[in-house]
């Protein structure tokens, strides 16, 4: 059976996404209707891949309040949204506060089903936010929130499926579509060749993985820092060299800061960063530059960004000693910032594994509290559809 299709939006970003993701429309035939009447709150960025799903679920019957992360809304995305009928809150301008303001006023309005990037919403829940009467339980899409909520000092009285537990989203999204669109992203912000530059990766998790060998099969000459050794031997095998930041950063052209982790390149790092340096994010936050230490030992900054897009898309930094750093979008994201996001077919299979997901939660299939991952059946008909995908012409 085909799967079912969308009507066109007249916004081509979307149409063109929605042309690429049969996976996602495949998981909608299959889990319809029990998303009809339901009220879906999604915290994620928002750009056009994302604008699918929120497509399907209000064709499903769904209602959907949605806010973005921090810089990476993509504003015609979002203003095509609330044309189609979603209720977006915030805009690409919103600062961390700006931030903390939409997620509460999305938890506000009480969604029976929580959709989360970075396990904000999820935390706010389990310390007593306001819920649907009917609330039914989350998913969260990250890593970085995956942790976090399995950090916290109380565990979540419902089910949390953490979408970046399955191993075929970090092979194929996180590996894959993270390496190419953070590499695509750097070379738009700066148009700058790759071949022969001297890069580091810091942190060689599924995204450190794919930057780095997205960047090695270009010929930059790469280097990793990762502090657990089994993923620095799995650099050295890839053919990286791998050292300390102390070791590494006098001589990187290009950093990438892949830990998902804050503060990584802090105070005590910065005198290592060679003159010229460029600096991109690839982790979740964007807070592994510790900006503050950096203002300090900076004297006076350029801006160095393109007429009529972010004002802060190249910024140099004249250090007290004449170094020059500089950092693109305040390191976010670059493949968000900078970019498409994550490749289209990548962000298929990963927003499948939310739709499925959130309807195994809405049937209440997952039969737990706490977080855990996505349900092994789900996982493994993913991966069987795939690659059933991906050898259609073999």
């Amino acid at each position: 059976m085909r799967p079912p299709t969308l009507a066109p939006t007249g916004h081509p970003a979307i149409d063109w996404a929605t042309r690429s993701m049969p996976l996602l429309a495949d998981s909608i035939r299959r889990d319809s209707p029990v998303f009809d009447g339901l009220h879906v709150g999604i915290c994620i960025h928002i750009e056009p891949k994302t604008a699918v799903l929120c497509r399907w679920l209000l064709d499903q019957g769904a209602r959907v309040t949605l806010t973005g992360n921090v810089g990476t809304t993509v504003p015609e995305t979002a203003r095509a949204l609330q044309e189609l009928g979603v209720t977006v809150i915030g805009d690409r301008a919103d600062d961390a506060d700006t931030h903390d303001r939409n997620l509460d006023e999305l938890l506000a309005a009480t969604p029976d089903l929580i959709m989360d990037n970075g396990g904000e919403l999820i935390a706010r829940l389990t310390r007593g936010a306001p819920r649907s009467e009917a609330f039914l339980g989350a998913t969260e899409e990250t890593t970085t929130g995956g942790i976090a909520i399995r950090s916290l000092p109380t565990a979540p009285d419902f089910p949390v499926i953490v979408i970046n537990d399955s191993r075929r989203k970090l092979i194929v999204e996180n590996e894959h579509g993270v390496g190419q669109s953070i590499v695509q992203g750097f070379m738009n912000a700066t148009n700058s060749m790759v071949p022969g530059a001297r890069a580091t990766v810091v942190g060689y998790g599924p995204c450190g993985k794919g930057v780095a060998d997205t960047l090695r099969g270009l010929g930059a000459t790469v280097s990793v820092v990762d502090t657990d050794p089994f993923r620095a031997l799995e650099a050295i095998m890839r053919g990286h060299t791998v050292g300390t930041l102390e070791t590494v950063l006098p001589t990187t052209e290009l950093l990438f800061l892949a830990t998902g982790a804050r503060n990584v390149i802090g105070a005590a790092q910065l005198p290592f960063l060679a003159d010229g340096v460029i600096i991109a994010g690839v982790g979740h936050e964007g807070l592994e530059l510790d900006s503050e230490a950096l203002l300090r030992e900076t004297r006076h900054t350029i801006n160095l960004s393109p007429a009529g897009g972010d004002p802060d898309a190249r910024v140099l930094h004249r250090l007290a000693d004449s170094r020059e750093i500089i950092t693109l979008h305040s390191t976010r994201m670059i493949n968000l910032t900078a970019a498409g996001g994550n490749p289209i077919q990548a962000m298929d299979l990963g927003l499948s594994l939310q739709a499925r997901s959130l309807a195994a939660i809405a049937r209440k299939d997952a039969g737990w509290t706490g977080a855990g991952p996505v349900p092994a059946n789900i996982d493994r008909e993913l991966a069987e559809a795939l690659v059933a995908l991906l050898s259609k012409n073999g």
